[in-house]
């Protein structure tokens, strides 16, 4: 009799599974809003910068070579890094765009 006793008493002190799995949502939550999110935007915004590429954009590769773009294949783009020296690059390793149109200054 007294094992039932302890053994309900031992069951009605654990709490509810919800607030058990509630602080890994948080974690997660956490996780989302700080690394992922952010991350996932950066992707996007470098994929639209990749895909807008077009002939006589300046760009820095990921290796920091600094060229102008010649021609627009699929994969690759031509790059003349000096006059006369032209490089093929993989689209993907574009990093930067340098000549991009800056917005107007607010008093012209």
């Amino acid at each position: 009799m007294l094992d039932i006793l302890a053994a309900a008493g031992t069951a009605a002190a654990q709490p509810p599974v919800w607030l058990q799995i509630l602080p890994w949502i948080a974690i997660f939550a956490v996780f989302w809003f700080l690394m992922i999110r952010p991350q996932l935007r950066q992707q996007k915004a470098h994929r639209e910068k990749v895909e807008g590429l077009k002939k006589g954009d300046e760009v820095v590769t990921a290796g920091g070579l600094v060229g102008k773009i010649t021609k627009v294949e699929e994969q690759f783009v031509e790059l003349e890094l000096a006059k006369g020296m032209k490089v093929r690059a993989v689209k993907q390793t574009i990093g930067d765009v340098l000549n991009a149109k800056p917005a107007k200054p607010a008093n012209d």
